[in-house]
């Protein structure tokens, strides 16, 4: 799961760009258990060790809203350690308040949906500029810290993006907060090779982040680290956006559909009706043993 060695600068350096999920409403519902002071705080140590780690290491931060994203933190911009504390911070603040004020005539019921695509989209183009702009670079890796649910209706945008990443070659890391698990990034994690934790204590944050997503690729192959139970690999309909275990696909852009379609509302194709067994049989004399 790595990219070709001689575009690398060594094995140990890493490019990781991490997705903070800044959904107020997700924060809202979890403030009693873990605020999001508290959070961000254990995001920053962790940011601090990674660039302490080695020197050629690059951090790239991406703030996941609820109606938007935006980068809000590159490693690469040449400031000092404190400067660059400080504009993260300010960024975030702007970018929270801009994100809350595109939504305020919306009434959200619930924890509501961070825009999971919309990041990994942005993280994935990144990874690409990188690629192309020279011969030397360090191993990307996606870090997602998401609480939200999953927004079912991002479910094509998602997938596009896992299936991306695996022929780049950049394993997709998660950390899910929330109370449920999310099937997005299990399949995320699973598919590009990279690793899926749900916390058990969120007060140990910064240990988990410490001990799970700080080492380099390199180095995992060396390390037990955990492993899902189980991946959640049911898909979502293309007419309804709801999870399902059975369905109907269109035959020729691979559109789902929970119920039979008399057209695909992707590609336009007309389905036929379903047959049954006595329609399908032509009207002629069956053959018995009896007549051979």
């Amino acid at each position: 799961m790595t990219p070709v060695s001689s575009k690398l600068y060594t094995d140990d350096v890493s490019l990781l760009m991490v997705l903070i999920d800044t959904n107020p409403f997700f924060w809202n519902s979890v403030k009693s258990t873990l605020a999001f002071s508290t959070f961000l705080s254990n995001v920053l140590a962790f940011l601090n060790s990674i660039l302490l780690l080695n020197q050629l290491n690059q951090v790239v931060v991406i703030a996941t809203g609820y109606n938007s994203c935006d980068y809000i933190f590159d490693s690469s911009d040449s400031q000092s350690q404190t400067q660059r504390v400080e504009q993260m911070l300010q960024k975030l603040e702007e970018f929270v308040d801009k994100d809350e004020s595109l939504g305020r005539e919306d009434s959200v019921d619930g924890p509501g949906f961070s825009l999971l695509s919309g990041s990994l989209s942005m993280a994935l183009c990144y990874i690409q500029r990188v690629f192309r702009s020279g011969p030397l670079h360090p191993q990307p890796r996606i870090l997602c810290l998401h609480g939200s649910p999953d927004g079912p209706g991002q479910y094509v945008a998602v997938m596009n993006s896992i299936f991306s990443a695996q022929r780049s070659m950049v394993p997709i890391d998660s950390c899910v907060l929330g109370a449920q698990h999310s099937a997005f990034l299990q399949q995320a994690s699973y598919i590009t090779g990279g690793v899926y934790l749900k916390p058990q204590l969120l007060d140990g944050l910064f240990q988990y982040l410490a001990t799970v997503f700080a080492t380099d690729l390199h180095s995992r192959a060396f390390l037990q680290l955990p492993k899902p139970a189980g991946v959640d690999f049911r898909a979502s309909c293309f007419c309804h956006k709801n999870t399902i275990d059975m369905g109907y696909i269109c035959s020729v852009c691979l559109s789902i559909f929970c119920k039979h379609q008399k057209k695909c509302s992707t590609c336009g194709s007309v389905f036929g009706q379903a047959q049954t067994q006595d329609s399908s049989t032509p009207d002629r004399k069956r053959k018995t043993p009896l007549d051979a």
